[in-house]
């Protein structure tokens, strides 16, 4: 078996994600009460090191794919990407090829999807993919795990995305694809994602609408997801930010969903810009579940790239 990469959800395909949800779920439920942490039962990364190298600021990623890989049995070596050589000018193959003598496996959150690629090219370890421009496929593996704590199955789900077309909404098309559940995507005109990863998604056999109507997207969904409308180091934040205000989601969004309709969003959110306090806050919100499940799913993600699962 050659090194396992998880850059996006293709490279493990729908039986290793349907795997890595079952997995989590087992584990989640094995040491609920715990402290968190103390490693699982069978350790089953005991000795490894993870190397998390941030050229982005985090709080979720950080957190999560430390606490996992100490649940898991192993540890974890946080490298900052201004205060390493990369930050000066070391290639990133360089840096892939010592950090494989070193450690177990290379967690990278960057700008450039192209650094993630060359990064696994040149490991000879897992390198997983904590966020780049282009996807996020770490935060849809949670996803997928709330939905499913909520009773929902995924075929066929009817999942509405609101505002910007960006890195976690091709991700979520990804997802559509491989798992057959259907995406309205509600964005001012150019601010669609990216044709490719629409077509993909349709390629697989999911339904994708493309509308500029809020009202449309929202009405008889099961899910309701968002985002920030401006991403980190985006520029034209005044413009992008007019564009945007008709798909805030709020009450009204809400109450054209189904009834027992789940509202999702990666965190950190803009409450009053991309979602009203009202529904962050209220009984539908799954946003600190989904929060927490980046635990449980990059545990299952990390015993995936090391064969484990």
């Amino acid at each position: 078996m050659g090194v396992r990469h998880f850059l996006d959800l293709a490279d493990a395909g729908g039986d290793a994600i349907a795997a890595m949800l079952n997995d989590a779920q087992d584990r989640k439920a094995a040491r609920a009460s715990w402290p968190k942490g103390r490693a699982d039962a069978d350790a089953p990364l005991k000795d490894h090191v993870l190397a998390m190298i941030f050229e982005k600021s985090s709080t979720r990623t950080r957190a999560s794919f430390d606490i996992a890989i100490r649940q898991l049995g192993g540890s974890a070596m946080v490298m900052e990407g201004g205060a390493m050589q990369l930050g000066r000018g070391e290639s990133v193959a360089d840096t892939a090829r010592v950090l494989s003598r070193m450690v177990d496996a290379i967690m990278i959150r960057t700008d450039d999807h192209a650094k993630v690629e060359e990064m696994a090219r040149y490991a000879s370890v897992p390198v997983i993919n904590g966020l780049t421009d282009k996807s996020h496929p770490c935060q849809i593996v949670a996803d997928l795990l709330t939905i499913i704590e909520q009773g929902k199955a995924l075929p066929g789900l009817e999942l509405a995305w609101f505002g910007d077309g960006n890195n976690v909404l091709h991700s979520v098309l990804e997802a559509a694809g491989i798992f057959k559940f259907n995406v309205r995507i509600a964005t001012p005109a150019g601010f669609e994602p990216d044709s490719a990863f629409v077509e993909m998604a349709r390629a697989g056999g999911a339904t994708v609408t493309l509308t500029q109507d809020a009202q449309e997207a929202a009405r008889g969904a099961d899910v309701l997801v968002t985002d920030t409308w401006v991403s980190m180091g985006q520029e034209n934040v005044e413009n992008k930010l007019g564009a945007m205000q008709p798909y805030r989601v709020d009450d009204t969004l809400m109450a054209l969903a189904k009834p027992d309709a789940d509202f999702l969003h990666c965190l950190p959110a803009h409450v009053g810009d991309e979602v009203s306090e009202s529904v962050i806050e209220g009984p539908q919100s799954r946003v600190f579940d989904e929060a927490e499940n980046r635990i449980h799913a990059q545990k299952s993600v990390l015993l995936w790239a090391f064969g484990k699962l």
